[in-house]
C-alpha cells in the first residue's frame, strides 16, 4: 500500500485530480444503490453504520499505528497516536465526516428511495458547500456558480417538495428526504473544514475513522448486545455484516474518503462538490436497472436540473472575481 501511494504521488497533479474525481463519483454512485438495497436486508441503519466504521477501522487504524512507528519524530496526534491530527481537529472533522454523515445517510434510505437520495444528498452538496465556503473560507460566488446552485436548488425542491406534500397524508417519505439533506450538510461541512485546516487525504480519512471508532463502536456494541437499542447486529447473517464492512468501510470510507479529500485539494471544495453532482444521474439510473425503482416525471426533471447545475458550477470564475 505505501509503495502504491508513492507511485501515485509521482503522477502529474492534473492526473491525480482526475483519477480522484472518477473514483469518487463511481463509488458514491454505487454507494447510493447498495445502501438502498441494504434497507431490505436484515441490518438496521445504525448496524450498517457500525459495519462501515468497523470495516474502515480494520484497515486504517493498523495503518495509522504503522505510520506512527515509521515516523516517531512527527507530532503524536491524538487518541494514542492513532489519529495523526490534534484532538480538537479529529473530533470536529470526525463528527461531521465520519459519524453523523453515516448515521443520517443510512437512516434516510430506510424511508426514501435511491432516486431521492441521489438528488438530495450528493446533489445538494454544492449548495451547502458554497454557503459554508462563503462563511468560513471567504470564497466568492460568481455568476456561473450562482446559476448552477439555482438549478440544483430547483431540482431539490421539485423532489423534496412533493415528499413534503405527502407528509400531510401520513407518509414517511419526507423524513428520508430530511435525513438526506442532513447527511449532505454534514459531508459539506467536512469538505470545507478539510480545506480550512489544509488536511491531507490519508491523515484526514484516518482521523475521522479513529473518532467514529472510539466514540461509537464500543458503546453501540454494548447497547446492541444488551438489547437496549433496536439492532440486528448479532442476529443478521455474518456474510451480510462482512459485505457491508467490505464495501461501506473499505470502499466508501477508505478508498473514496482518500480520493474525495484529494479531489478537494486539487479542485477546491466548491468545484469538487459540483463535480460530484454527476452522482445523482448515475445512481438514479443504477436504481432503475438494479432495484427496479420507477422514475416519475418530477424525479426526472429534478435530476435534470441538478445535473444541469454542473454545466455552470464547474466553470472557472471570471478573472476579476478569481483574483478577488
Amino acid at each position: 500500500m505505501p509503495a502504491l501511494i508513492q507511485r501515485l504521488r509521482q503522477l502529474p497533479p492534473q492526473t491525480i485530480g482526475l483519477l480522484a474525481a472518477v473514483i469518487t463519483v463511481s463509488i458514491w454512485s454505487a454507494f447510493i444503490v447498495i445502501a438502498r438495497a441494504s434497507a431490505s436486508g436484515h441490518l438496521l441503519p445504525l448496524d450498517i453504520a457500525w459495519a462501515r466504521i468497523m470495516g474502515a477501522s480494520i484497515v486504517l487504524l493498523p495503518w495509522a499505528w504503522w505510520l506512527n512507528r515509521q515516523t516517531p519524530d512527527r507530532p503524536s496526534g491524538s487518541f494514542g497516536g492513532l489519529s495523526p491530527l490534534p484532538f480538537r481537529t479529529t473530533v470536529i472533522v470526525g463528527l461531521f465526516g465520519g459519524l453523523s454523515y453515516s448515521m443520517f445517510a443510512y437512516s434516510g434510505f430506510f424511508f426514501a428511495p435511491a432516486a431521492h437520495g441521489s438528488v438530495l444528498m450528493p446533489g445538494f452538496l454544492p449548495v451547502w458547500t458554497s454557503l459554508l465556503a462563503l462563511a468560513l473560507l471567504g470564497e466568492r460566488l460568481h455568476g456561473n456558480r450562482l446559476m448552477g446552485l439555482a438549478l440544483i436548488i430547483s431540482g431539490g425542491m421539485l423532489v423534496g417538495g412533493s415528499s413534503m406534500l405527502h407528509a400531510f397524508d401520513g407518509g414517511s417519505l419526507w423524513l428520508g428526504d430530511v435525513l438526506f439533506l442532513c447527511a449532505s450538510f454534514c459531508w459539506s461541512t467536512y469538505s470545507v473544514l478539510s480545506r480550512r485546516f489544509n488536511l491531507q487525504a490519508i491523515p484526514a480519512t484516518i482521523a475521522i475513522t479513529c473518532f467514529a471508532f472510539f466514540s461509537f463502536v464500543p458503546l453501540y456494541t454494548l447497547l446492541a448486545w444488551l438489547q437496549v437499542v433496536p439492532s440486528h447486529l448479532f442476529t443478521a447473517p455474518v456474510s451480510e455484516v462482512l459485505w457491508q464492512a467490505l464495501f461501506q468501510g473499505g470502499g466508501s470510507v477508505v478508498i473514496s474518503g482518500i480520493t474525495f479529500t484529494q479531489m478537494i485539494r486539487h479542485y477546491g471544495p466548491v468545484r469538487s462538490t459540483m463535480i460530484t453532482s454527476l452522482v445523482p444521474g448515475l445512481s438514479a439510473l443504477g436504481a432503475v436497472v438494479f432495484l427496479g425503482e420507477p422514475l416519475g416525471w418530477h424525479l426526472l426533471l429534478g435530476l435534470s436540473l441538478v445535473t444541469g447545475g454542473i454545466l455552470f458550477g464547474v466553470q472557472k470564475a471570471p478573472a476579476v472575481l478569481a483574483k478577488a
